[in-house]
């Protein structure tokens, strides 16, 4: 009874102490202006891609052909004007959130998983294999990742999923080098060699002590990352090795809006500023959580 007591008290210490953090992180983040306007413009950027399926119809307004309707410029019927194939811009704009988005997160938490797994194995570990680790990330680090996203592409097939892939490999490097080296300043800690010296398996070790401490640096990492493969992906659409046509993504509208430029530059313009916003924002975020997570920084 006794023992079920003290297991609820730390049960609910631990549960009050992680709201606290929480709270603390969300008061320093509240004194940056930068990352609340980046936090505001984001969710506004989620809310239409989730909205973009009830405003507009996909099959009429974002990929049928209209040539009737063809480069009209800005107007109260159509906001953002029609593109070469008398498609509304500023609905395929509203659903190529919908694309970059999902590429970019979905790519990030590939890189996640896969990167500070094998980053803090290797800075436990220790040895050949952190060696070997480290060589393999120069490597991919001296490559464009460009260039290796259009291998990979190039390997596997041009389709949404294999874009996914393909930046999630280009931003994996990052990751890795970012879990070593927080594995690096903690793995000496006296409590780490207390749980070793008690039995811990090595695993449960880096899981729950290694991990959770390095914690704050990975979510500042994966943040701004998702701002970088966003673009990798608009770079690769733009280059025809994306999502493929007549999906809305924004680099494949880049792509077919560079031909107009000079004449209707509105078409390359809302694109181009759409994938400006979104990865200001995200950046914006980024620098806000460094600045809250980091206790130098905190005032």
């Amino acid at each position: 009874m006794r023992d079920q007591i003290v297991e609820k008290k730390v049960t609910v210490s631990q549960k009050y102490k992680k709201r606290s953090t929480f709270i603390s992180i969300w008061r320093q983040l509240r004194k940056n202006k930068g990352a609340l306007i980046g936090l505001a413009m984001l969710v506004l950027i989620i809310a239409i891609a989730l909205a973009s399926p009830y405003i507009f119809d996909y099959d009429t307004q974002v990929i049928a052909n209209n040539i009737k309707g063809r480069m009209q410029a800005p107007s109260a019927d159509h906001w953002f004007g029609t593109d070469d194939m008398g498609r509304d811009i500023f609905a395929r704009v509203c659903y190529g959130a919908r694309y970059s988005l999902a590429v970019g997160v979905v790519a990030v938490l590939f890189a996640l998983v896969f990167g500070v797994t094998w980053g803090a194995a290797a800075g436990y570990i220790g040895g050949p294999f952190e060696d070997i680790t480290m060589r393999i990330c120069d490597i991919f680090s001296s490559i464009p990742s460009v260039l290796m996203a259009i291998a990979v592409v190039s390997a596997l097939g041009k389709s949404t999923f294999n874009l996914m892939i393909a930046v999630g490999i280009t931003s994996t490097a990052p990751f890795v080098r970012v879990a070593r080296a927080a594995v690096l300043t903690i793995r000496g800690e006296e409590y780490i060699e207390s749980a070793r010296a008690i039995g811990v398996p090595e695993w449960r070790i880096v899981a729950t002590h290694i991990m959770p401490n390095s914690v704050s640096q990975i979510i500042v990492q994966a943040t701004l990352r998702v701002g970088s493969a966003i673009i990798s992906a608009a770079q690769l659409s733009f280059l025809g090795l994306g999502v493929p046509a007549p999906a809305p993504e924004w680099g494949s509208m880049l792509s077919a809006g560079r031909s107009y430029i000079r004449d209707y530059n509105y078409m390359t313009l809302y694109p181009g500023l759409a994938i400006m916003v979104t990865v200001l924002s995200l950046n914006l975020i980024g620098d806000g959580l460094r600045d809250a997570l980091d206790p130098k920084l905190k005032r």
